[in-house]
């Protein structure tokens, strides 16, 4: 956890309104969490901080791309990337971040770590099915995709036709429902 010490944000000093802080995150920021899900990231993060007397919100932005495999072919390729989230701090008694959009912290603090929650709002910003833009429109070529093709299962003319034919009984009971 190394790597997030620079997503401290010391709020103390600061005079009350609105303050901006710029951040890049790349593939060791998710590897300080244990996430390796990604093969590269590179995202730019603004976190915008609205001081207020008794309590603070943030506002952050993300957009960049990071590098994953698809769940197809798995071929890499570049994911884009695009969050917000907003965040409410509030002072208490003691320390709760069980609410997704609102920290507590204990009277006294003088700093706020965002690494969390920006951690949680860039892994949940990349869609739960990963497909490579190149499969979706069919400009991909991977030997995978070929084998796929071979092995997909073959439609007879029969099972189309016994679809076509219906059972007699049940057209006698369609019948009965027009005729009302």
């Amino acid at each position: 956890m190394k790597q997030t010490k620079a997503f401290y944000i010391p709020f103390a000093g600061l005079k009350l309104g609105k303050h901006t802080f710029e951040y890049n995150v790349d593939n060791k920021f998710f590897e300080s969490f244990g996430y390796q899900e990604f093969n590269d990231a590179d995202i730019a993060i603004t976190a915008e901080l609205n001081k207020m007397n008794t309590m603070m919100e943030f506002q952050f932005d993300a957009k960049g791309t990071v590098n994953v495999n698809c769940d197809v072919t798995n071929e890499p390729f570049n994911q884009q990337i695009d969050a917000t989230m907003h965040l409410v701090v509030k002072f208490g008694e003691e320390f709760n971040d069980e609410d997704d959009e609102i920290l507590i912290l204990p009277h006294g603090e003088h700093q706020v770590n965002i690494a969390q929650y920006l951690y949680e709002m860039l892994v949940l910003a990349v869609p739960q099915k990963r497909v490579h833009p190149g499969v979706e429109d069919g400009t991909l070529d991977s030997p995978m995709l070929d084998k796929l093709e071979e092995l997909q299962p073959k439609i007879e003319e029969n099972t189309i036709k016994k679809e076509d034919n219906t059972d007699p009984r049940w057209d006698g009971l369609k019948k009965l429902l027009t005729d009302k």
